[in-house]
């Protein structure tokens, strides 16, 4: 019988090493694929190794450019300050914990008051949710939510300005200029990207402008998007987290996030 000698088994037992990584990559991408963020802390609990194990693993898919490593965990690699899918795209995407973000804040909503409503998909839910009540204003820079709620009994303002196409909101100098002559009692403000310590983020400049008029117009601003829009940047800064008053996301925030928040004296409901 043929002798194996030592460092055949240790070539041998490099190669199982390498394979069962690479499988445990996998599996990582295809969370990451489904969940739209991926934790360290939960990846090491999985998995049953390491968490310098599974940094290692996001470092080496990072490296092949197959996600984006973000604080205590990755991002898909489409999530760079540039990206900026369509609103058919985000549809798509985390429908559920976009329903109850919506049903959430159409709560803070009373009769008659006046309602500002970003552009977006989870905004676009909150405006169903809106259909409860029977008199209301509506100021939108989004077409698609103002001929949503067109064959309501409500107010409906739509602000004008240049159509952008990508997520059929008003952009621009007109926008900006009617958002100055108005007021709302309440701004549904979405955004692609939320970090705590620098602030409110979307990948277009003129959107962020328009995000500023309407934080400017509004009595109290509640922030709606889900945990996987949590520790990232994007090209433009709309605001400081401290110009909210409220930030209603899904029950997957970091508790890092969440503390850090509640901090700063924003509420903040978990749903």
């Amino acid at each position: 019988m043929k002798q194996v000698t030592q460092p055949q088994r240790r070539a041998a037992s490099a190669e199982v090493d390498s394979l069962m990584a690479e499988e445990r990559r996998q599996q990582i991408l295809a969370m990451l694929q489904a969940e739209g963020r991926v934790i360290v802390g939960d990846l090491s609990q999985h998995f049953g190794v390491s968490q310098i194990t599974i940094r290692k693993d996001l470092d080496a898919l990072q490296e092949r450019g197959l996600l984006q490593r973000s604080h205590g965990g990755a991002l898909p690699a489409s999530s760079s300050a540039l990206f900026d899918p369509s609103l058919q795209e985000k549809q798509e995407q985390r429908a559920a914990e976009k329903q109850r973000i919506a049903a959430a804040a159409v709560k803070l909503v009373t009769d008659g008051s006046c309602v500002m409503l970003d552009s977006g998909t989870t905004t676009a839910a909150i405006a169903q949710g809106l259909r409860r009540f029977s008199s209301l204003t509506i100021i939108t820079n989004a077409i698609n939510i103002a001929a949503d709620l067109g064959n309501t009994n409500f107010e409906i303002i739509l602000t004008g300005g240049t159509l952008r196409r990508n997520s059929f909101s008003m952009v621009g100098p007109i926008a900006e200029d009617v958002l100055k002559e108005m007021h709302a009692d309440i701004l549904f403000l979405g955004v692609d990207a939320f970090d705590v310590e620098s602030g409110l983020f979307t990948p277009n400049l003129l959107e962020a402008r328009v995000n500023r008029a309407m934080i400017a117009a509004s009595t109290r601003v509640v922030a709606v998007c889900d945990s996987t829009k949590f520790s990232r940047r994007s090209l433009s800064r709309i605001a400081p987290v401290s110009s909210l008053h409220h930030v209603i996301t899904d029950r997957e925030l970091p508790e890092t996030a969440a503390e850090s928040i509640r901090a700063l004296n924003v509420e903040l409901t978990l749903v």
